[in-house]
């Protein structure tokens, strides 16, 4: 080792470096991959702080963007230092960690150290800090850059070292005043690059218009579609055919001309990868090979293809391995092992290879030339999760993989004069993602205001973004009105997990339901548990749906999939019931593994103590659970209108939005509640949710945001007016009155952790009673008569309430009075209402709609559709107590302000008129 050490490019520059070090509060050192940076700069700091007998009180903390990049990185330096992990070396990722009291070196990810920053403002003994891959432009790098920067003035004897590849050191020096940039040679070998054109001729293979279609695996009939039927192209679609229109392609046969005019640019290309590979087995010398796709999904639909193909898919010539940034530590490490002689290592990674991890054995890379990027829309406030063309950068990171050991060869799935096109950096991700944590950050940090701060990064995010994130945490209570924390905000901001998530578990535990509510957390923060294989998709949808027990939450199948997994653990037998049941033993150890962490991190807060035995007495109160899961979720609501043969689904943002095809709604021909809450939507070419919970009025009243009354007596709004409730007076001020109880109770609980909330056990009782109880089995509306509880009936009074969401900019047809009109009549169990038009002049037409026997005349309009709008309108403004007009029938009527309440009569005998004053 010693050896190797003294032969590391970064030997040689060692005193240049410890000199700058010593003499400046500030360098940025930028080096090749492999130059030996990351292993050996922050050991001669240490080593040269023995030296002058300062190794007691020096303390250097390393940042590394990824968690398997902390510990791959740690565990090598302790066995260069010839000592176990945990001694002078150790390590701190998110929830996991080796470090002992003379530990001086710690690696961690560098959200770990915005943590430590939250307690600790001015990193009280710490010596050294070292900021790795600053390069990759992450949001945490760049927050801590900012905060960094404002701390140095305070703590002049604080060494800051940047460590960067060498695309773009000069911006981050000029960042801090100019500071000095030192350079580390590589010794990479050469590496040649092919791109397509080299590819196909070399290989023979051809490109048609039906053998470039991905077969995903995992729930991807949408993706399926939009490739084979691409009606509109995209955007880079067009600059890329462009591209291969105008390259110069005499040198190559007809064959792969042919090729290239069918080439698909938005397939990964399974097919093209397999037989890459294939000629790189048969035909090139030895040397492992390093495969570049975009995410999990690819990665586990590849393998399978690849496994069942005679050469590559026999282990006693290719050993097949993935890597990715979820899997367990353990098994991220076998990617480092050499394989037995005459076997090819291939190793599946996604970006995360491209600079964090060092194969060192890799002489072949392929790259698809994509990466699974999020991008944020910040008009919708919708994040688009899609694969994306790299940058020139990350193209050149992932070729210079192969040039490790010897010479290599880089396998470019794309034409030359496609990376000729491609941006030279990826744009930072504080310009293309949600803020909302980082504006949670700098508050707890008491940084002062959030758009001020922001403005002071590398590169500020644009004010939309951070007024969407802003707006957000005053949503979910996490902001007051002046952007200041309030106390569930400090709570929030004390968990390592995103707001909504951490509002979850902290009502989970107040509520005493916490278990499957650690469940749903931890499910949303590692993998989907269930798989579907592309062969058995039949089979492993209805496996998902005997979990879902036909109560319309995919959040609540994620709880019984885990606890049926816990008892057959227990019998020794997961294994098979992880194989019957199409899930993933990997994620579900993982998501096991989460639950424990997050488990203690509750015991911190001291919102749950020792006797776990109450923290889930209401635990098996399935409509509890999902009021919990609706405080997290909101404001992430979707509105149900379920029509004849489907459902449809709007949200205030998007309008019309989908359900993925492996949700358990995504199968329902009719979903009996009036509201959906969801973890996320993704906008591909709709917008989708990916996982949903229905949810009734009551819940959503009692657990979602702030509720304004109405104009009307009885009329309730959430989200500006977007959410609409009609109901009588005296039961919307019972809701009223319960959710302003409930807020002080949980404001009380949450100042101070140690109250026992049972002495409301009357607030208690009554708020479940109505989750649990809401008429209709969970529909809140109108005029349908069902067995009840002689319980609820006491409770609520007059359970008349139906449920409306006009307006807004979204929700049931937005503006069109005639989908307004059908939305009230569907949700208070009416047949649609029928419209009669007469033509009354030769230019002007006259409709009349009729339901529930009312009918309702509108004014004379220039066409048909007019028309029926304004009968609509007649009707909805009657309806909601709009100034009625003269009512022909019983002039009395009109005094009745609860207009409402015709819908739960049955139809009078008469038929009422009711004519606009001409």
């Amino acid at each position: 080792m010693m050896e190797f050490r003294r032969s590391l490019p970064a030997q040689k520059e060692r005193q240049s470096l410890l000199e700058a070090i010593s003499q400046n509060q500030v360098v940025v050192v930028s080096g090749e991959t492999g130059c030996g940076k990351t292993t050996q700069l922050p050991q001669y700091i240490l080593e040269s702080e023995i030296e002058a007998a300062r190794g007691a009180t020096c303390s250097i903390i390393c940042t590394q963007p990824r968690r398997i990049s902390a510990i791959s990185v740690s565990e090598r330096v302790a066995a260069e230092r010839g000592e176990k992990i945990g001694e002078s070396v150790g390590y701190k990722v998110r929830l996991e960690g080796m470090r002992g009291r003379d530990t001086r070196l710690l690696f961690c990810t560098t959200g770990v150290l915005l943590r430590r920053l939250l307690v600790d403002r001015s990193l009280k003994g710490v010596t050294h800090v070292i900021v790795d891959e600053i390069h990759e432009r992450g949001m945490n790098e760049d927050f801590l850059l900012i905060v960094l920067k404002d701390l140095l003035p305070r703590r002049p004897e604080l060494r800051l070292v940047l460590m960067s590849a060498t695309l773009n050191a000069e911006m981050f020096s000029s960042y801090f005043g100019g500071a000095p940039m030192i350079h580390i040679p590589g010794f990479t070998y050469p590496v040649r690059s092919r791109f397509l054109e080299d590819i196909l001729e070399v290989t023979g293979h051809r490109l048609t218009p039906y053998n470039q279609i991905d077969d995903y695996g995992q729930e991807k009939s949408w993706k399926m579609q939009k490739q084979a039927l691409r009606k509109r192209k995209s955007q880079i679609a067009s600059v890329v055919e462009d591209a291969v229109k105008a390259a110069d392609l005499r040198d190559y046969s007809p064959q792969t001309r042919d090729s290239l005019s069918c080439w698909n640019p938005d397939s990964i290309g399974f097919n093209l990868i397999e037989n890459v590979l294939c000629h790189i087995c048969q035909k090139e010398r030895d040397g492992a090979v390093l495969v570049f796709m975009t995410g999990w999904d690819d990665i586990n639909t590849l393998k399978d293809q690849l496994q069942s193909n005679p050469l590559l898919g026999d282990p006693s010539k290719v050993l097949l391995l993935a890597c990715h940034g979820s899997m367990a530590s353990s098994e991220q490490k076998l990617i480092f092992d050499k394989p037995e002689p005459g076997v090819r290592k291939i190793v599946l990674a996604t970006n995360l290879a491209e600079t964090s991890i060092t194969i060192n054995d890799v002489v072949f890379v392929v790259d698809c030339g994509k990466a699974k990027e999020t991008s944020y829309d910040a008009l919708n406030n919708t994040p688009c999760l899609l694969p994306t063309w790299i940058s020139k950068a990350s193209a050149r990171q992932r070729r210079g993989r192969a040039g490790r050991v010897q010479s290599g060869e880089c396998f470019h799935l794309y034409p030359q004069c496609v990376y000729n096109v491609f941006a030279d950096y990826q744009l930072p991700e504080l310009l293309r993602t949600p803020l909302q944590s980082l504006c949670l950050q700098i508050k707890s940090l008491r940084l002062g205001s959030i758009s001020e701060f922001l403005s002071r990064a590398l590169q500020s995010p644009e004010s939309l973004s951070v007024q969407n994130a802003i707006e957000y945490l005053k949503v979910i209570g996490a902001f007051d009105q002046n952007e200041e924390l309030t106390v569930l905000g400090k709570h929030l901001s004390m968990l390592p997990v995103e707001p909504k998530l951490g509002k979850m578990l902290i009502f989970g535990a107040i509520f005493n339901c916490l278990d499957p509510i650690l469940t749903i957390v931890a499910g949303l923060s590692v993998r989907d548990p269930f798989m579907t294989p592309f062969d058995k998709k039949d089979l492993a949808e209805s496996a998902k749906l005997q979990f879902s027990c036909r109560d319309y939450s995919d959040h609540l199948a994620i709880v019984r999939a885990y606890d049926g997994w816990r008892d057959a653990e227990r019998d020794r037998n997961g294994y098979d019931y992880c194989w019957r049941n199409f899930l993933s033993a990997q994620t579900l150890k993982a998501l096991d593994s989460l639950r424990r962490q997050f488990l203690f991190l509750l015991k911190d807060t001291g919102l749950i103590d020792e006797n776990m035995t109450m923290c889930n007495k209401w635990s098996r109160d399935e409509n509890l659970v999902r009021a919990i899961i609706c405080a997290g979720l909101y404001p992430g609501v979707s509105s149900v209108v379920n029509k004849e043969k489907s459902v449809s689904l709007k949200t205030m943002e998007d309008g019309q939005v989908m359900l993925y095809s492996s949700s358990v709604n995504g199968k329902e021909a009719k979903i009996p509640f009036p509201w959906l809450v969801f973890n996320e939507k993704v906008k591909v070419n709709s917008v989708f949710l990916r996982d949903s919970t229905a949810i009734s009025d009551s819940i959503l009243l009692l657990f979602g945001g702030n509720i304004q009354q109405g104009g009307l007596d009885g009329h309730l709004k959430m989200l500006g007016g977007y959410l609409e409730f009609f109901m009588s007076r005296d039961l919307a001020s019972t809701y009223l009155n319960l959710k302003g109880e409930l807020e002080n109770l949980i404001h009380c609980k949450l100042q101070n952790p140690r109250i026992d909330i049972q002495t409301s056990e009357e607030l208690l009782s009554a708020v479940r009673l109505l989750v649990t109880e809401d008429p209709c089995s969970g529909r809140f509306v109108y005029g349908r008569q069902e067995p009840r509880s002689k319980k609820a009936k006491t409770m609520i009074s007059s359970a008349s309430v139906a449920s409306m969401d006009r307006g807004g900019g979204g929700g049931h047809g937005g503006d069109n009075p005639k989908n307004q009109l059908q939305t009230l009549l569907t949700r208070a169990g009416h047949d649609n209402p029928s419209y009669k038009t007469k033509q009354i002049k030769n230019t002007l037409f006259r409709s009349t709609v009729e339901f529930n026997g009312m009918q309702f005349v509108g004014q004379p309009c220039a066409n048909k559709k007019l028309a029926e709008k304004d009968a609509a309108g007649e009707a909805i403004s009657w309806l909601t107590g709009g100034e009625a007009p003269p009512v022909t029938a019983n002039a009395r009527d009109r005094q009745d302000a609860d207009h409402m309440s015709m819908l739960t009569k049955p139809a009078p005998r008469r038929r009422r008129h009711h004519h606009r004053r001409s």
